[in-house]
């Protein structure tokens, strides 16, 4: 099944900047990246960090916008987990503190539960335990925060369930990704947790079928997956959109960690 990708941003600033840009799918069939910074096109920098496609803004001052589209075909070899992805995905985190949690996560879970249980357990309590609320979380908010709050976004559901988790012993990241089926329609951040060596993912929101993902990058926590970072503090973020679309019917949902290619 072919599923289709877009993004457009538009940033200011009013003297030269750097910004770090994350939109790019890993593998795509057929893909266009464009910016026009001050009035001029610019051709961006890629480089790979961690597996991610990142690029580089040289900015002009004044209006920058940056549109991308890809097609990209589902399926495709699971990740396996690597000794170097398990040290980072078992550590605390900017947003992930799970040596906080330890005493909380081992008093609500077995851990001893085989991981193909734990994992989909583990999301389907940070969905029943929060609320999603859009505008409730702040951008310093750890999984503390939004545990004591009780509710958040994307981004708070997959810290908590990854908090969780490594507190319980589990390796696990955050995978930004665009989600046929999302509504609104946005960038969509999603867990991975190593079951039996393989990267597997779980969404604790329930928002968009898990099968139609498209993975962007992963990292420790949102600090690692941001879609766009400002150096400076010069630049200004001023809007996006963001589309992603199936050739076909969309997959039912479905709760069980499945490998995203």
């Amino acid at each position: 099944m072919r599923i289709d990708v877009a993004a457009s941003l538009s940033l200011s600033s009013p003297v030269p900047a750097t910004a770090l840009l994350q939109v790019a799918v890993p593998s795509p069939m057929t893909e266009q990246l464009v910016v026009i910074s001050g009035d001029a096109a610019l051709e961006p920098a890629e480089f790979e960090v961690d597996g991610a496609r990142v690029h580089r803004l040289e900015i002009a001052p004044g209006q920058t916008t940056v549109t991308y589209s890809a097609s990209v075909e589902d399926g495709g070899t699971p990740r396996a987990v690597t000794p170097a992805d398990w040290a980072l995905a078992l550590r605390p985190s900017r947003y992930c503190p799970s040596d906080q949690l330890e005493g909380f996560a081992h008093a609500e879970f077995d851990a001893a539960v085989p991981r193909a249980d734990l994992v989909p357990a583990v999301a389907d309590w940070v969905h029943r335990r929060l609320t999603y609320t859009a505008g409730s979380s702040r951008p310093v908010d750890t999984a503390v925060d939004t545990l004591l709050m009780g509710q958040g976004v994307c981004r708070d559901y997959a810290h908590l369930t990854i908090t969780l988790l490594r507190a319980l012993e589990v390796p696990a990241r955050l995978v930004a990704v665009y989600a046929p089926g999302l509504h609104p329609m946005d960038f969509h951040a999603v867990v991975e947790a190593d079951i039996d060596g393989t990267w597997c993912v779980v969404d604790a929101t329930r928002l968009a079928p898990t099968r139609s993902l498209v993975r962007i990058c992963a990292g420790r926590d949102a600090a690692d997956t941001a879609f766009l970072t400002t150096l400076g503090g010069v630049a200004r973020f001023e809007g996006m959109t963001v589309t992603a679309t199936t050739a076909g019917a969309l997959p039912a949902p479905d709760d069980a960690p499945f490998p995203l290619p």
